[in-house]
């Protein structure tokens, strides 16, 4: 099984990458709703590729932090070299809690990832935790939504129901966690094409893994002299 873990406080060391690390770009939410900054991604130390970022939200979040998936993240229109997606505040608190401990060992990050998409998928119609309320758009809501895109492996369909039953729900607010327009929901393991600042970012990663990944005691990624040397240096510290 891959190993993913934080950068932390490993930093290029070129002038020119330092300057296109995306952590401190703020991300946008709906609405252009301020959502936080990019403190830190998550990364496969086996390939390099960005699998989420973390999202400081300065204190309007109970838990701080929370997670984006890579491919969910987009260039944002109104904020050169800052991001967007499609969420909002009060979808965000319906994610469960992050907290850096989940990385600490595989089975740990693996059930907490399975959490976590349990929020983002749930089979052909979402439900609120807890209530009967349908939170997957119906067939009356998705007309003239755009195409559908995918974010992940588990697929959501749409609500099922007569017409006069999705027109009936289509006038009840919706606490959908997926913005309207996407019928299928995937955690995928990379993103590409987000944007200059981004996809460069991602390049000088994948080209640096192993010395980002030389700190990580969970894998053996990293050459030996070098996971070494930073155990070395922390225990000169």
């Amino acid at each position: 099984m891959a190993h993913c873990g934080l950068l932390r406080n490993y930093r290029f060391s070129d002038s020119s990458e330092a300057a296109e690390d995306i952590r401190g770009a703020k991300l946008y939410g709906v609405d252009d709703e301020k959502l936080g900054k990019v403190e830190d991604v998550i990364f496969d130390h086996s390939t390099g590729l960005i699998r989420y970022v973390v999202v400081d939200t300065g204190g309007w979040l109970s838990s701080e932090r929370f997670l984006v998936p890579a491919d969910s993240l987009k260039a944002s229109v109104e904020h050169e070299n800052d991001f967007e997606v499609g969420l909002t505040k009060e979808q965000i608190e319906s994610f469960p809690p992050y907290n850096e401990s989940n990385l600490e060992s595989e089975q740990g990050w693996s059930e907490y990832e399975k959490r976590y998409r349990s929020k983002w998928e749930s089979g052909p119609v979402m439900h609120r935790m807890g209530t009967d309320r349908n939170i997957t758009p119906t067939t009356k809501q998705m007309e003239g939504s755009p195409a559908c895109t995918t974010t992940g492996s588990a697929s959501l369909g749409r609500a099922a129901g007569s017409e006069s039953g999705d027109i009936e729900r289509s006038t009840t607010t919706t606490d959908r966690i997926i913005p309207a327009g996407t019928d299928t929901v995937e955690i995928s393991n990379s993103a590409v094409g987000i944007g200059g600042r981004w996809d460069t970012f991602q390049s000088r990663l994948r080209q640096r893994r192993k010395e980002a990944a030389a700190g990580c005691k969970t894998c053996t990624v990293g050459a030996v002299s070098e996971r070494d040397s930073a155990d070395t240096l922390r225990k000169a510290v």
